[in-house]
């Protein structure tokens, strides 16, 4: 029984860095040399784990600026550096409005402070009023700890063998359901053949449920 799904944003409801070659693109924009990528890579992930849950990704510039020599204009916005790279992901929104028939929805999702709002005046996001949202950088918490899970959980006052989780991180499905949930792996490599099976699954999952 499915009695609410969870959407991840990035990779799933949108198309972000997920499965191309933005994160690349970025770290050019920046001006990040070749020969320093590999460098760069190590050094942003543990500080991306500080913005996850709380920093200002603009406090991240003087620091990777001085660490990597890079010159960029006074006014640059790393934020919009993300968000301007973000793409909707068409395909999914029927599959949305489908389940929001049915079942309550929200969104589950690892956000930099700022971006969600970022996203959702890019309008990004599918037209759908989402029953909860649980921003990973609002909450302080993010996936896959199990205290956002457990979070998710108490605010859609929904047992969790009856939340399904549909998400593009195999480390976060594995985790969540580990924690109980039911849970979807969707591939942002190819939206389109991923939606179509979305699709087929939840009309699956929602007619084994009448019967």
């Amino acid at each position: 029984m499915i009695k609410f799904i969870f959407f991840d944003v990035g990779g799933v409801v949108i198309d972000d860095f997920s499965g191309n070659d933005s994160w690349g693109e970025l770290k050019n924009e920046l001006g990040v040399k070749p020969e320093q990528e590999e460098a760069f890579d190590e050094a942003w992930y543990p500080l991306e784990h500080e913005v996850l849950v709380g920093r200002d990704i603009e406090t991240l510039l003087p620091v990777l600026i001085e660490k990597f020599k890079l010159n960029l204009p006074d006014n640059y916005s790393f934020l919009n550096g993300f968000v301007s790279r973000f793409k909707a992901n068409p395909p999914i929104w029927p599959i949305i409005k489908f389940a929001k028939e049915r079942v309550e929805v929200g969104l589950l999702t690892n956000m930099y402070p700022g971006m969600f709002e970022a996203i959702r005046k890019r309008s990004l996001l599918p037209p759908v009023k989402w029953n909860a949202v649980l921003d990973s950088s609002i909450e302080m918490l993010k996936k896959p700890d199990k205290k956002l899970f457990e979070l998710a959980e108490s605010r859609v006052k929904v047992n969790g063998k009856e939340i399904l989780f549909i998400d593009n991180s195999i480390g976060h499905i594995k985790e969540a359901e580990v924690f109980g949930w039911q849970v979807y792996h969707y591939d942002s490599s190819d939206h389109n053949a991923s939606c179509a099976k979305l699709d087929k699954y939840l009309k699956s999952s929602f007619a084994s449920q009448r019967n």
